[in-house]
């Protein structure tokens, strides 16, 4: 009997999950700790690691928004591949986008949310388990490479759906859900509880058990909520997960009641020129203004120069008030690799294109090399540090199967900036190398019309080639992809 339960237990361990990190990361005073060492980030602001714009489709004619734009689930190897490219790039800390909520017009744009409206008017909204498994993985994933999360609830924009979609389930307003006597707010409260309290299919744990998560963010840009609205939300976030981080999703202020919430952690804002404040001074007004009394967490700034965010980058790494620093800032945005090449792109109002990692410098228009090196000094000067730190090594690509020589289709390396491309006769080679210094980042690449790379040497009839893939950058090369096969007819 003592061996079997020794056996049963050794089982368990070697099928049990494992994880990478050892503790929750717990608020001390105005500042951020991983067990008893000083937590800071930097980084670019990555919304969709569990839902992804297919920005090359355009905008859905059947959205009557005039925005509307198609949506589908990552999949596990691209939410893979963007989870480590943040965190070979030294990014510690990430803040998605809100759960999306169900609309009229998803259906015709063929698109999923994570939340479904209630079955009756008396009821509450539902988890889609279809789209959570999606966030299940990326809590998975980001545990098993090391990326803590931020996670916001409910969004007060249009874009995925936010707080006026919740309130029509009700046929309220959509300032209802700022009233936490109305239908929409008790909803708000329902998804609050059923995604902490959801099992986490991957890992086993319930959501509240996740030491990935280090924070429950009220919601996204939420600028009209009350003292009420945010005493009630963040007392319900900590009842359900008191190992885990509150932050004050209001923007544009900070909101004095917060300062003396015993259950809010975090006080955070976003700086856009549109609003005014996005510039360095912002920093040092809004550590003013906390005096110390919370954390201090930049969630979102961007849609300027390089010159410009750079600086706010630097004051949020720097500036200090009373010895009380920000402990996190993240550019706006962030976009990753496609499952069958290239990337995926947005492009804001402004011109402005998301930027990818670890960053191409055929996007310099775009400032995307400056922006990519700026972060990843910054995030080494959190960390004590004084100089970028270099890239890693490259992992090997993903080279797809090959439907024509003409056009190769390969899931590219986390931080590879260049890639070659090799032909041969034999799987064992010799290889000749018949392309070299290809990218796959170039911005509004739409997989449809546009072609990453093309064998340019001829080939026999009735002849098998063999190819494979090499990823670099300044740091050295990665070992060969695997190799895929292509018949001439």
């Amino acid at each position: 009997m003592k061996k079997l339960t020794i056996a049963c237990l050794l089982a368990t361990l070697a099928t049990a999950p494992a994880m990478a990190f050892d503790h929750f990361i717990s608020r001390d005073g105005h500042q951020l700790k991983d067990g008893d060492k000083v937590f800071r980030f930097a980084g670019i602001h990555a919304p969709e690691l569990h839902r992804i714009e297919d920005q090359a489709r355009g905008k859905c004619p059947q959205d009557p928004r005039g925005w509307g734009q198609y949506f589908k689930w990552p999949t596990a190897e691209e939410q893979e591949n963007w989870i480590q490219s943040l965190v070979l790039t030294g990014h510690k800390a990430m803040r998605v986008y809100v759960l999306s909520i169900a609309t009229e017009w998803d259906e015709a744009c063929e698109r999923e949310t994570h939340i479904l409206a209630p079955i009756t008017k008396d009821s509450m909204p539902r988890l889609n388990e279809a789209a959570m498994v999606h966030y299940d993985r990326m809590i998975a994933l980001s545990d098993k490479h090391g990326l803590r999360l931020i996670l916001p609830f409910v969004d007060h924009w249009k874009w995925w759906g936010g707080r006026k979609d919740l309130a029509a389930f009700y046929d309220e307003h959509e300032d209802d859900f700022y009233n936490t006597n109305s239908k929409t707010y008790a909803a708000y409260q329902s998804i609050i509880k059923q995604v902490i309290n959801r099992t986490n299919t991957i890992t086993g744990r319930k959501y509240f058990e996740e030491k990935a998560i280090m924070a429950w963010e009220t919601g996204n840009e939420l600028k009209m909520s009350t003292e009420d609205f945010v005493s009630k939300t963040a007392a319900l976030i900590k009842s359900q997960a008191p190992n885990q981080l509150v932050i004050d999703g209001t923007y544009l202020k900070v909101n004095d009641f917060s300062l003396t919430d015993p259950n809010v952690d975090i006080i955070t804002n976003h700086f856009y020129t549109v609003n005014g404040n996005n510039n360095p001074d912002q920093v040092l007004k809004d550590l003013k203004a906390i005096d110390g009394k919370k954390v201090y967490f930049i969630g979102e700034f961007g849609l300027e120069t390089a010159e410009l965010l750079n600086s706010v980058m630097q004051a949020a790494v720097h500036q200090d008030h009373n010895g009380a620093q920000a402990a996190g800032a993240l550019f706006w945005g962030y976009r990753g690799h496609r499952h069958d090449g290239g990337y995926y792109w947005h492009q804001e109002y402004t011109g402005h294109y998301a930027y990818h990692l670890p960053g191409a410098a055929e996007n310099y228009r775009n400032e995307e090399m400056a922006i990519s090196d700026g972060v990843r000094l910054a995030i080494a000067q959190m960390d004590g540090e004084q100089n970028m730190r270099p890239l890693p090594i490259p992992q090997p690509p993903k080279l797809r199967a090959i439907d024509t020589p003409n056009n190769f289709k390969w899931l590219g390396s986390p931080v590879g900036r260049w890639y070659r491309f090799e032909r041969a006769t034999s799987k064992a080679g010799p290889w000749t190398v018949i392309g070299d210094g290809i990218s796959d980042g170039r911005n509004g690449f739409n997989p449809d019309t546009d072609v990453l790379f093309a064998d340019p040497m001829p080939r026999q009839s009735g002849q098998t080639y063999y190819y494979r893939v090499t990823a670099f950058n300044e740091s050295g090369q990665s070992t060969p992809s695997n190799v895929a096969t292509y018949r001439q007819p």
